[in-house]
């Protein structure tokens, strides 16, 4: 609880005792599906410790949307908790995580007793509608080697690890395209010097 209270040292003191009154903290492991597409919202997660990927699913394809890092929460949950409508993504723990599980029902409230509260998830809406232009202006100027670079890139920043175990299949999920596609342009990287794959993962070994 005191790990958790120092992550929300943001808000208002007795609105982090209310918090964590009404909430459960949980360690999820690795790989866990936390989140389903078209499941009603219970309960509102912020990251405490560890990483949270949020996906889309469209014509059967997954995107990789987001992170949800430590201190942070997820945009569209949020908002499909407010309006009681199914959730358009689903999210899965990128590593081992200890999420903070706040009760729907108690958010309206606090929203509107605590305006700082507000702020969180303003912020995460204008650092999600940024991601988003950032990833169409990927979309539409980059090449698939270009992308899949700043993917993994972004990928060992955020995970802290020199290496990405990975399979194919996994990043082409993430990326939203054919795993042959990713195949053959890890091995494109890896011609020209800017990754290394290997027993423990693909690794950035020069900058681009």
């Amino acid at each position: 609880m005191n790990f958790a209270k120092q992550a929300l040292s943001f808000l208002q003191p007795d609105l982090v005792d209310k918090i964590l009154k009404e909430s459960t903290i949980q360690e999820i492991p690795k790989g866990t599906q936390i989140l389903r597409e078209e499941q009603y919202v219970k309960v509102l997660p912020i990251v405490i410790d560890g990483l949270v990927k949020v996906y889309s699913r469209f014509e059967e394809k997954d995107l990789l949307l987001y992170y949800i890092e430590p201190v942070q929460s997820c945009i569209m949950t949020f908002y499909a908790s407010l309006k009681n409508t199914p959730s358009k993504v689903f999210a899965i723990t990128e590593e081992n995580s200890k999420l903070l599980l706040i009760p729907v029902q108690f958010i309206p409230k606090w929203l509107k007793e605590y305006p700082n509260f507000n702020e969180l998830f303003y912020d995460q809406f204008n650092l999600r509608y940024l991601e988003l232009l950032d990833t169409i202006g990927h979309l539409l100027v980059e090449k698939m080697d270009k992308r899949l670079y700043n993917h993994l890139k972004k990928k060992t920043e955020l995970t802290k690890n020199d290496s990405i175990k990975m399979s194919h299949n996994q990043i082409a999920n993430e990326l939203g395209t054919a795993r042959e596609v990713i195949s053959r342009v890890l091995k494109k990287l890896e011609t020209e010097g800017k990754v290394e794959q290997t027993s423990e993962g693909i690794k950035i070994i020069n900058q681009w």
